[in-house]
């Protein structure tokens, strides 16, 4: 389904069908998950993909090392989406803010930019900062990206310019990846997800430490 010239992943079976992910229905439990997960559960869970990208301080930023033993949310998006990216931060960081300090040092959101040539360092700090000063932004080259979204296990973003114009929008992947302190996704969000659905599942990912 596209909205505009982005691809936006809206329903389960086309999120799936893009990635040949394997998921179950939300709520149903799958590869040991808590039954009761609004998200959609991964069958088997998705290991945490290792990559070092640079953050936008820039200083190398070493994914599984500076995320041990939180509930680390992975994105890839950009900073001029239209819909999508901004929904989406928008709605996990108010789920985020509803939870207690305790819980809320124990979580971190990483978003990796698709777009590096226009979300330089101080854009994208300055957009994230929208949604939470704690978020992380990184950035490399368009090959470096492109490696990290492979490990990912989400299609490549690729830029559609408008006709007879310089500008452009990105179509990319809108799946929010949740890896629980194992070092796992047990569930994926795409679009149509709610804050109340992340701030209800926020505690039972967090039970895999």
């Amino acid at each position: 389904m596209r909205v505009g010239v982005e691809r936006i992943l809206r329903w389960p079976a086309l999120a799936v069908a893009s990635c040949g992910l394997a998921i179950s229905a939300p709520g149903a439990g799958a590869g040991g998950a808590p039954a009761g997960l609004r998200g959609l559960v991964a069958d088997p869970p998705l290991a945490k993909p290792r990559f070092t990208l640079t953050d936008t301080s820039g200083h190398p930023y070493h994914f599984v090392a500076a995320t041990k033993r939180k509930l680390t949310y992975l994105y890839f998006g950009y900073t001029h989406c239209p819909d999508a990216c901004p929904a989406t931060m928008s709605e996990l960081s108010y789920a985020i803010r509803t939870q207690p300090a305790s819980v809320r040092r124990r979580v971190a959101v990483v978003f990796v930019t698709v777009d590096p040539r226009r979300d330089t360092r101080p854009v994208l700090r300055r957009w994230l900062d929208h949604y939470g000063r704690s978020f992380v932004g990184l950035r490399g080259s368009l090959r470096e990206i492109g490696e990290v979204e492979h490990e990912a296990g989400v299609p490549t973003a690729v830029p559609i310019r408008t006709a007879g114009t310089t500008s452009y929008q990105v179509e990319h992947s809108s799946f929010l990846f949740a890896y629980s302190p194992d070092g796992r996704s047990h569930v994926v969000y795409t679009l149509g997800f709610k804050p109340a659905d992340y701030a209800h599942d926020l505690p039972l990912l967090l039970r895999y430490g």
